[in-house]
């Protein structure tokens, strides 16, 4: 398992990874960073928050895209999932579970 440093809205995450899947978790971590500068000053949201609203981006992008294909998230059958589509979902479920553990850990 290799460990990597990632850098999403101004913060630091160290996170493990296959091997291998580190030049492919630096793409997402990119991508995460994207959506995450766009949810409005970091320094204004405490780390939940901003992954929370970063998540939601991710998810409403991803709704869109599948939208534009004729694809609706909510009304398609999965005949031939697609892979990146199922890449996005688990980085998407893996930043929910993240932002659910920060928010126990400030109540």
């Amino acid at each position: 398992m290799a460990q990597m440093k990632l850098e999403i809205g101004g913060r630091s995450f160290m996170v493990t990874c296959q091997d291998g899947e580190e030049s492919h978790l630096t793409r997402l971590a990119a991508m995460v960073d994207g959506k995450a500068r766009e949810s409005g000053d970091p320094a204004g949201l405490n780390e939940s928050r901003m992954l929370l609203f970063t998540s939601l981006l991710l998810a409403d992008e991803l709704h869109s895209a599948r939208a534009a294909n004729g694809n609706p998230a909510e009304t398609a059958p999965a005949a031939q999932p697609d892979p990146m589509d199922e890449q996005a979902m688990a980085a998407l479920e893996k930043l929910a579970d993240r932002a659910e553990q920060l928010a126990n850990g400030l109540e």
